[in-house]
């Protein structure tokens, strides 16, 4: 195979790799293709063109951690369970939201929402499922400017301390073990709105992807949409 013909295997995705190799197989009876080179599969996964393992929560699931969380009596677990999972954030990024983040105006509440990873922030208007969470835990915490959510040390809330009430959490609500991780609430944001019929360009926007091939990823594990897209061709196609 000569090196035009490489190029253009590197291009494609795993599944058209796969149907390309067969059909040059099929008509040459030959030798398989060279494969793509290492640094090249490493490029693509680094970018998001390889569709990850995705562990995410369904419906019920959020449903039964949440009523866990709020079983566990802390005000303040539930409104970081509730915006962590609303807004997508990472666990290093709930420990750098502050006070000053949330205001309130005749429309709503908004939060400004930093990202890590060189991702894109913004302000984002919050849901009333946040809201409710939100106002119980201000109304302990005060409204002094300062970190959203102090640990008893009055720092930032850790990643190490955020995981360990997932697992607590998870435990309690009996998730499965691979579900039992902090980062699997952006994840289940992320499913949660492409099932929800919003495009991707607004999920992007609502996780902070620069690229939006980090976005697709999501778009290929769930699959409530694809089934509601063939029903609804089932008899027009």
């Amino acid at each position: 195979m000569d090196e035009h013909g490489i190029n253009d295997l590197a291009g494609l995705g795993t599944d058209q790799l796969e149907l390309e190799l067969a059909r040059r197989r099929a008509a040459s009876q030959g030798p398989l293709p060279p494969q793509i080179p290492a640094a090249e599969k490493n490029r693509k996964r680094r970018s998001g063109e390889e569709a990850a393992t995705v562990s995410y929560l369904n419906d019920l699931e959020v449903a039964s951690l949440m009523r866990a969380v709020a079983a566990g009596g802390s005000v303040r677990d539930v409104a970081i369970f509730e915006l962590a999972f609303g807004r997508g954030l990472r666990a290093s990024e709930v420990g750098r939201l502050k006070r000053e983040d949330v205001r309130s105006d005749p429309s709503g509440w908004r939060m400004a929402v930093p990202r890590l990873k060189h991702g894109n922030g913004g302000e984002f208007r919050l849901s009333d499922r946040e809201v409710k969470a939100l106002r119980a835990w201000l109304r302990i915490r005060g409204n002094e400017p300062g970190t959203l959510f102090p640990s008893r040390n009055r720092r930032p809330i850790s990643r190490f301390m955020l995981d360990r009430l997932m697992k607590r959490y998870a435990a309690a609500a009996e998730l499965p073990g691979e579900k039992r991780h902090f980062h699997c609430l952006r994840h289940s944001c992320a499913t949660r709105l492409l099932d929800l019929g919003e495009d991707v360009v607004d999920v992007q926007d609502h996780l902070g992807h620069k690229d939006i091939r980090n976005t697709m990823i999501y778009a290929r594990v769930t699959s409530k949409r694809r089934r509601a897209k063939d029903e609804r061709l089932r008899d027009k196609w």
